[in-house]
């Protein structure tokens, strides 16, 4: 893996953001639109921070959402650039992230990942985290016709 820097990401950042984002869930077939836009952005962007890692060309190699939630943390919309997958990026954003949480002395940390993503919980699980729910999922995008999708909630003591 290159050298990567991993820092708060600022208002510069979040064109680069939204068009990594957008294209590492690219494979969210089932839902219509991008997965975000500058006015989700800047929704995000003011409640939480997005770490970003940074290579030496100055390159957004992968980000990851946090936001502080009182004693549990969130964590959402880890995303590395597609052609670097594979490479440990999203471990180490995780890992980012939940040093994070906890310096802002959150004790648990809690995801989402869509029923559809059935590739997503085993990842997770290996990074320590457990299913606690189900619920309904309330998109910003919309399911596509045919598709039935609903949210898994998981969590991680930290």
């Amino acid at each position: 893996m290159p050298h990567l820097e991993i820092r708060a990401a600022t208002a510069t950042d979040q064109d680069r953001l939204i068009q990594l984002i957008n294209s590492a869930f690219a494979v969210e077939t089932f839902l219509e639109g991008d997965r975000t836009n500058p006015e989700r952005m800047a929704e995000a962007m003011a409640a939480g921070t997005f770490l970003v890692a940074e290579d030496a060309d100055g390159q957004v190699a992968a980000c990851v959402y946090t936001e502080v939630r009182g004693e549990r943390g969130y964590v959402g919309l880890l995303a590395v650039d597609p052609a670097r997958q594979g490479q440990g990026m999203g471990r180490l954003m995780m890992q980012a992230a939940e040093d994070r949480l906890r310096g802002h002395g959150c004790v648990a940390a809690d995801i989402i990942v869509l029923s559809l993503r059935t590739d997503l919980p085993p990842l997770y699980e290996r990074l320590g985290f457990t299913v606690t729910s189900s619920e309904a999922f309330s998109p910003q995008r919309k399911v596509k016709e045919g598709f039935e999708c609903h949210a898994i909630k998981m969590s991680k003591r930290l």
